[in-house]
């Protein structure tokens, strides 16, 4: 019995145009379960099978205790299967060796290797506090690998219908849909990790659905690796440094405070007129021009989701190339005029 993962696995390299023939082999199943998917356009509904509790459960409280008071210090599994097996376990090392292992870091950091993504490959997606109060203020970030533009939309949560309408807007802002979407591993996305087999997860089934509908695949990082999708979390530093920080010091002097609302009217111009155009560290290049290269290699939005985008999309106002570079410089008020087609000038 094939898992909805793969169900919407089968769809979305068929539609990326992989043949039958490629999919049944990477997958690892018959040419005929492929096709007998294919012709189903609705997920197929399983009944949930309860899974009965291993010996180790009642001992895996005990076992993340004692390996958080070990930090930053490692107690073998050898120790930790005598230390339990004294307290009543009596099931094998192996079982609590796959338990253990999730928990563990490496000692010696890991040299960061910058890898660089084909055009329409990979977009990475993440949610960035920008205040906790009680009246909270969170950021949805998508950034494409390969020219570095992004698309923001704030909420006041990062629930999971969120993390979907932030989707479905970055989709229309780029009017395509990447190969595949990088993300973390948030309860709105990824139910439990390594469900099924090493690397196959459970996915949330409404996300699982915009991936079916879309055409994309949903990958995410592995535990305590941010960088993976470190783009994402690189311009989640600029947003706040060169966006949300003046912001907040022009409203403050106008006793006004930042909220959703203002954010999500202030960060289209932003994106296009400043962000898009500065010259990213990585690639030398604006992400304004990389994207026109970008866009041609997305694939198409579907035909059965409207737009659901509360910004401008990314080639419909003029290119802030055509200003002078001392024009950034001026009040947020002066790029208000922008908008509603007016020039300004110094």
């Amino acid at each position: 019995m094939l898992t909805k993962e793969t169900f919407v696995d089968i769809h979305v390299r068929f539609a990326q145009g992989q043949s039958i023939r490629k999919i049944a082999r990477e997958l690892g199943i018959s040419r005929n379960t492929v096709k007998r998917h294919l012709q189903r356009r609705e997920m197929p509904i399983y009944n949930k099978q309860i899974q009965p509790p291993t010996k180790l459960a009642p001992f895996e409280e005990y076992l993340i205790q004692r390996i958080e008071q070990a930090k930053p210090e490692w107690i073998p599994a050898t120790v930790l299967f005598h230390e339990a097996v004294q307290r009543g376990y009596q099931g094998g090392i192996a079982q609590l060796r796959r338990f253990v292992r999730q928990f563990k870091s490496t000692s010696i950091p890991e040299p960061v290797v910058r890898f660089e993504t084909l055009p329409g490959q990979q977009m990475q997606i993440d949610f960035t506090t920008i205040r906790r109060t009680k009246f909270p203020l969170k950021a949805f970030v998508a950034t494409l690998g390969y020219s570095r533009a992004s698309y923001i939309q704030f909420f006041d949560n990062e629930r999971a219908e969120s993390w979907q309408q932030g989707l479905k807007a970055a989709f229309d802002y780029f009017s395509g849909v990447p190969q595949q979407v990088l993300c973390d591993n948030a309860k709105a996305l990824i139910i439990e990790r390594n469900a099924y087999a090493e690397g196959k997860h459970k996915i949330n089934a409404q996300m699982l659905q915009v991936s079916k509908d879309y055409g994309f695949e949903l990958s995410a990082c592995k535990p305590y690796r941010a960088k993976t999708k470190g783009k994402v979390e690189r311009f989640n530093h600029y947003l706040k440094n060169s966006f949300i920080i003046p912001l907040k010091a022009e409203l403050k002097a106008q006793n006004l405070e930042l909220d959703v609302d203002i954010a999500n009217a202030k960060v289209g111009p932003w994106l296009q007129w400043i962000a898009h155009q500065r010259i990213h560290g990585t690639t030398q290049e604006k992400p304004a021009e990389r994207l026109i290269e970008e866009v041609k290699h997305l694939q198409p939005l579907p035909c059965i989701v409207g737009p659901s985008v509360p910004q401008t999309k990314a080639f419909e106002v003029e290119t802030i190339s055509q200003f002078k570079s001392a024009d950034l410089q001026h009040s947020i008020h002066i790029y208000d005029a922008f908008s509603g087609g007016e020039r300004v000038t110094a």
